[in-house]
């Protein structure tokens, strides 16, 4: 699809649609493992479960950064045209990448000993999260294979197509995990076989759909070269787009350790939260790279104007939905916690305690989101990187030094979050309002236009007076 041209609004939703039904997929695929190993194993297979995917979201959110990263690139050189260097690009990406993606495999279960003791896990859970661990390792091979290829069709307008595979993934995934779990009773490990089963059904079927149905992804001999500039080009937006999503999700590994420190009840109960919340807010996390894609393209054609309209249009229509989500997950906080365990009082008080709290402020979040999608088109991703650092540093350093005092104790960790949104929100909308002040959207060019403004401004006053 191209952005380029037509009405920004429905233009955007019908791109960001589909995508966000994908996330909302996505999000089931995950759930799926935790509610039924929650209905059907028991307490502490759900602790196991949930401090296994604080880990792996980290993992693989470098695999997604970086693929994310490529696909800015993809959708730049896609809005200026030129073919040609778009597909040196994705050769030069899928090798780079797929190259970490092994390392970090290999890595991962080198160090897995080490990674148990690093998350604080119990001593009771240890062996569950070690089955879970080894199994569902075997996967983020197939996560780069779908995060690549996912991106890079995104990237030129294709949303749909992610959306089918991804679709098929998490049907299928909770058809294996209710015969795997429920009928053959295998516990965490038919949970985490059914995850990885369902991984390589969409890996594999969106990089077949990619090389042979999509003519942006046909490969010829002429594009199987060597581009300094291009990889120079590839590691400023990949490196630290994927510097960014390791960073926010190493911050959520961290407070994942500190969670873990107050006991399985308290670990239970944030493993199912976690999973109500982010799928509550997923849909605007994908909206959010959608306003990406958008912007890229618009950015690659030097559609500036076009540009500043989107985003005063996509801002009002992510803090509607976000109000709204944070009302629905606020009054059915106890229903929720309730589809994930059948007996588990404490577990119940303890997760809708956190969804009452972070829930309510799912607009800090989704602004978030926005901004870390408009820098990235722009090719500033470090200005997300900044943000992040932000959002994750506040709500780590507050989540432990609230939560040794006594009286606020668990509450600590859940009030540090939106806090940490909000701090990040203030500075990247701050600087967003200075850049965008100028005609163009050029960073380096715009804040040396406004200095030199303010410079003039000075010296007339000086006249004056």
């Amino acid at each position: 699809m191209d952005l380029t041209q037509g009405n920004i609004t429905g233009k955007l939703i019908k791109f960001a649609l589909p995508l966000m039904l994908g996330n909302i997929l996505q999000q089931c695929y995950n759930i799926a493992d935790t509610l039924i190993v929650g209905r059907f194993v028991g307490k502490d297979a759900l602790a196991a479960v949930g401090a296994s995917y604080t880990l792996m979201i980290f993992l693989t959110s470098i695999i997604l950064g970086l693929s994310m990263g490529a696909s800015a690139f993809i959708s730049m050189e896609f809005g200026k045209k030129d073919y040609d260097r778009m597909k040196n690009g994705i050769v030069i990406a899928f090798l780079l990448i797929g190259g970490i993606t092994l390392l970090i495999t290999f890595a991962f279960f080198a160090g897995i000993n080490n990674i148990i003791r690093f998350l604080q896990i119990p001593s009771e859970i240890t062996r569950l999260t070690k089955q879970y661990l080894i199994i569902i390792g075997i996967g983020i091979i197939a996560t780069f294979f779908y995060n690549f290829f996912g991106n890079g069709l995104r990237a030129i307008g294709n949303s749909v197509m992610p959306l089918v595979f991804l679709g098929v993934s998490a049907v299928l995934n909770i058809v294996l995990d209710l015969i795997f779990i429920v009928k053959f009773n295998l516990g965490v490990a038919g949970a985490a076989e059914a995850t990885v089963i369902s991984q390589y059904v969409s890996g594999m079927g969106i990089t077949i759909y990619a090389l042979l149905k999509s003519t942006h992804f046909r490969i010829k001999l002429k594009h199987l070269k060597f581009d300094i500039n291009i990889v120079k080009e590839l590691a400023n937006l990949s490196i630290l787009t994927a510097l960014q999503q390791s960073v926010m999700n190493f911050g959520i590994l961290l407070v994942q350790g500190l969670v873990n420190s107050f006991g399985t009840v308290v670990m239970a109960a944030f493993a199912a939260a976690v999973k109500i919340d982010t799928l509550a807010y997923s849909p605007v996390q994908d909206f959010g790279n959608a306003v990406s894609t958008f912007v890229a393209q618009n950015y690659g054609a030097g559609k500036h104007r076009r540009i500043k309209d989107g985003w005063k249009q996509s801002m009002i229509a992510a803090s509607v939905f976000c109000v709204c989500v944070s009302a629905v997950v606020f009054i059915f906080a106890e229903r929720f916690m309730g589809l994930f365990v059948s007996d588990g009082t404490e577990i119940i008080k303890v997760g809708a305690g956190y969804l009452r709290i972070e829930g309510s402020f799912y607009i800090g979040i989704g602004i978030l989101f926005l901004l870390y999608g408009f820098y990235r088109a722009v090719g500033k991703p470090e200005m997300s990187l900044i943000l992040t650092i932000i959002s994750l540093g506040t709500r780590v350093v507050l989540a432990y030094a609230l939560s040794a005092i006594p009286k606020i104790g668990v509450i600590g960790i859940w009030i540090s979050v939106p806090i940490g949104w909000f701090l990040a929100d203030m500075t990247g909308l701050l600087i967003y309002e200075k850049i965008t002040t100028v005609k163009t959207i050029d960073l380096e060019r715009n804040m040396t236009c406004i200095y030199e403004i303010l410079s003039k401004y000075m010296k007339n006053n000086q006249k004056l007076n």
